[in-house]
């Protein structure tokens, strides 16, 4: 890189800050974390989609497209459950959350079923996303490493201050209006990155020669998961739609977006218009990543630079190498922004909970001042945390993308139940419910340690099979008025009137989870 690159970056760094220094102002926490429930469903469609793409789309998804061993098109099997997601999203969880006018989703979820309900899932989320914003930080301090020879941890505390600070100054209006050019970013750094590999590899023509005909391969119906083959059609289809429909709907980070929404149509149009426009552009970054991967294998000397279990490289030692000086630039700006919008977004929505949390316990703010005031030190907290736990990331799976979703999947069956119990069931209690919560989530953390032959995209659907299952048989089986009486016992810990022994046990709980997340080769140190 040169000083043209680096000013690109500088003045886009200053550009985004200047955003958040404009949107700065706020009066309330529904203004911070919502935007004043007055944000449009065209912008808040790109920070959807910009939010879960971001730079780990950019970087690890064409890297295992084009440079995975077992890799290939089969990412695109990802997508099939998207539009069916966004149809269950729009007409049964959005109309729900919407109407019921709460700042964290879990407020709705202590509504309909309890408190002790509430603070688990919220504890849950507050683990789960954590790590999996740490990974989003990982993944582009992988390109700053490798363009500006910056050690790896200096890269990560750098790419965290920065977000930091922007997601400290602006609130959800500036995460959403960030992402909306981020998006535009990503999309043109896409473009570009494709057709210089082109041009490298020597045409359209020659890159159908010399491609593996393995990498075409789209979708798998012979892999089903269950012998450690991955990424076949059936669990891709399943798994998928869970996941998608509990992150889109069920997940504080995405949730927001439509409880930031003018009214319930504006929200439908952004659930609509990300089920429609998500396919179209994870078929570019794949397409672009079979180039990439065509082009690298023809210089064996950058091949030998790209570590053979980080396959993450490939992509920005390809920039470094193959593009010139101002596009460099440029795409360290789009990879960078796309990193910030989203740790920005991951950051804004952890405090909101927090905060949502500390109030309901009767531990937060009295008025909009301090809430303000509590909101941005709950992102700074946040941030402090985020960077320590991204540290983590790169021996959770072979890359950055993988990683994302194979934490994400451990839960989000489970959370999905969760909510399906509070929208659907007329019998809930919450004793049934944490019960059949605890239950999905412990299986999925044993089929993570111990049964490592089984594709985790499995775990959402199982997870979401057995809490629902759990606490419908709980239901069952105990009659309605004498249901917390004869399950008092084994629930206790959960009874709001014993916080103190609720916030101790959830608490080890969380660690329990935590130490499954941070070891992955928990099973071999056990002898297993």
């Amino acid at each position: 890189m040169n000083i043209l690159d680096y000013s690109i970056i500088g003045l886009y760094l200053v550009g985004m800050l200047a955003i958040g220094f404009v949107l700065r102002d706020q009066k309330g926490e529904k203004d911070y974390f919502l935007g004043g429930n007055n944000i449009g469903w065209f912008p808040l469609s790109l920070s959807t989609m910009a939010t879960q793409l971001s730079a780990i789309s950019f970087i690890s998804a064409p890297a295992f497209v084009g440079m995975r061993e077992g890799g290939g098109l089969k990412w695109l099997t990802f997508e099939f459950g998207v539009p069916l997601a966004m149809v269950f999203v729009m007409f049964v969880v959005a109309p729900a959350l919407y109407r019921a006018k709460v700042v964290s989703i879990y407020d709705y979820l202590e509504q309909r079923v309890g408190q002790s309900t509430r603070l688990l899932i919220s504890l849950f989320f507050q683990v789960v996303r954590s790590f999996s914003t740490g990974i989003v930080i990982y993944a582009p301090a992988l390109i700053l490493e490798s363009v500006l020879g910056i050690q790896l941890w200096q890269s990560i505390v750098a790419v965290g201050f920065i977000s930091l600070v922007y997601s400290v100054m602006g609130g959800m209006k500036a995460v959403v209006y960030s992402d909306a050019i981020q998006m535009f970013l990503i999309f043109g750094g896409l473009l570009i990155v494709g057709i210089y590999a082109v041009g490298e590899v020597g045409g359209l023509a020659a890159f159908a020669q010399k491609v593996d005909p393995a990498r075409l391969v789209a979708v798998d119906f012979s892999a089903v998961g269950l012998a450690g083959d991955e990424f076949g059609f059936l669990p891709m289809l399943f798994g998928g739609f869970v996941l998608y429909v509990s992150y889109y709907g069920c997940d504080q980070t995405q949730a927001q977006r439509i409880l930031s929404a003018k009214d319930l149509g504006a929200a439908r149009k952004l659930l609509t218009a990300n089920g429609l426009l998500r396919f179209p552009l994870v078929l570019i970054y794949c397409l672009t990543g079979l180039v990439v991967g065509v082009a690298m294998m023809q210089a064996p000397e950058l091949m030998a630079r790209i570590p053979a279990d980080r396959p993450d490289y490939m992509m920005p030692i390809f920039i470094v190498e193959y593009l010139p000086h101002g596009i460099i630039g440029l795409l360290m700006v789009a990879i960078l922004s796309a990193a910030m919008s989203s740790v920005s977004s991951g950051m804004n929505s952890l405090a909101a909970v927090t905060l949502e949390d500390l109030k309901s316990i009767g531990r937060g703010p009295d008025t909009a001042e301090k809430e303000i005031i509590w909101a941005r030190n709950l992102s700074i907290v946040w941030g402090i945390a985020i960077v320590g736990l991204s540290f983590f990331a790169g021996s959770i799976a072979q890359t950055v993308i993988e990683a994302i979703n194979k934490v994400g999947s451990a839960l989000y069956g489970p959370v999905l139940g969760v909510f399906l119990l509070a929208i659907l069931s007329k019998n809930r209690t919450a004793s049934a419910v944490n019960i059949g919560l605890l239950t999905g989530l412990a299986l999925n953390l044993y089929f993570w340690m111990f049964v490592p032959e089984l594709f985790w995209m499995w775990w959402n659907l199982i997870g979401l099979l057995v809490t629902v299952g759990v606490a419908q048989l709980i239901m069952i089986v105990t009659p309605s008025r004498t249901a917390m009486a004869s399950v008092e016992v084994g629930v206790s810990l959960f009874r709001v009137e014993n916080l103190r022994l609720t916030a101790f046990l959830t608490g080890f709980f969380a660690l329990i989870v935590s130490i499954s997340l941070l070891t992955p080769n928990l099973r071999a140190l056990l002898g297993a």
